[in-house]
């Protein structure tokens, strides 16, 4: 299994979550490269991920982008890099580096405290070739 993922950017999300769901669809249907793969933050893939660094466990508001053996991102600067790693015209998010991270993560919690509000949860059915791309569903 290891090696599905080990060369990907994984994108941990709220399992639970519409807006999160919402989002990795969105990315699912951008991601010409075939660059990212997905797992829940409940999932034991997920669990394990946070655990390892020391990040909460039973709190799922936080969106991560991890390339294995490099780095991982969070909140407002996973968001920009998943943008930019998409490419054509997502590449100009590099311009959201502008604003001070203190204040686009402020603006990433206000969504994350507010996203059950804003999108219901459906039931997504992924293509085989997407389904594939999610880790421990």
């Amino acid at each position: 299994m290891e090696e599905n993922w080990e060369n990907k950017h994984i994108v941990f999300f709220d399992g639970d979550c519409g807006v999160c769901n919402f989002w990795v669809q969105w990315i699912l249907e951008r991601d010409k490269k075939d660059q990212f793969m997905f797992a829940s933050l409940q999932s034991d893939f997920g669990q394990k991920f946070l655990s390892e660094r020391g990040l909460n466990t039973k709190v799922f508001n936080t969106m991560y982008l991890w390339k294995p053996g490099q780095y991982y991102l969070e909140k407002s600067k996973a968001v920009l890099k998943i943008a930019n790693l998409l490419g054509g015209i997502y590449r100009f998010s590099v311009l959201g580096k502008i604003i001070p991270s203190f204040l686009s993560d402020k603006m990433y919690d206000i969504v994350s405290k507010n996203r059950m509000k804003l999108a219901n949860q459906k039931c997504y059915l992924p293509t085989p070739h997407q389904r594939a791309k999610f880790i421990q569903v």
